[in-house]
């Protein structure tokens, strides 16, 4: 052996960003002006509202399409290129239908967020 203390090697850059981190205090969300934070209140109330829907679409229709094909046996004996239709449909349909509803649920929380801009603070709590 000869000896030799092993030592870290690190960019400089490396060393500042855990410095910072290091000495950094504890991190705190904003505060909202007092003006702002009912319209703050009801936009979230919107959107969970619609998150609660899309949620129980994507419930629905993940727990219902078991479901269906066990009442509706004769898909099993349905086939599209010598694949039964109820494999197909377990495996095509629940994946391209949930990122449609994401992009459903997307749009309409945007265009809640851009209602809330367009009207005062007033009409917004309604």
């Amino acid at each position: 052996m000869s000896g030799h203390r092993r030592v870290a090697v690190t960019s400089p850059q490396t060393r500042l960003a855990h410095a910072r981190r290091r000495y950094r205090g504890p991190w705190r969300p904003a505060t909202l002006d007092p003006a702002e934070a009912p319209l703050a209140v009801a936009l979230y109330r919107r959107q969970r509202r619609l998150a609660a829907t899309a949620l129980g679409v994507a419930c629905a229709l993940v727990f219902g399409l078991p479901l269906l094909l066990a009442v509706l046996p004769s898909l099993d004996r349905l086939r599209v290129f010598d694949v039964p239709v109820s494999w197909l449909a377990v495996m095509v349909l629940p994946f391209p239908a949930m990122v449609v509803l994401a992009f459903w649920h997307l749009r309409r929380v945007e265009r809640e967020e851009g209602a809330l801009d367009d009207v005062g603070p007033d009409e917004a709590l309604r």
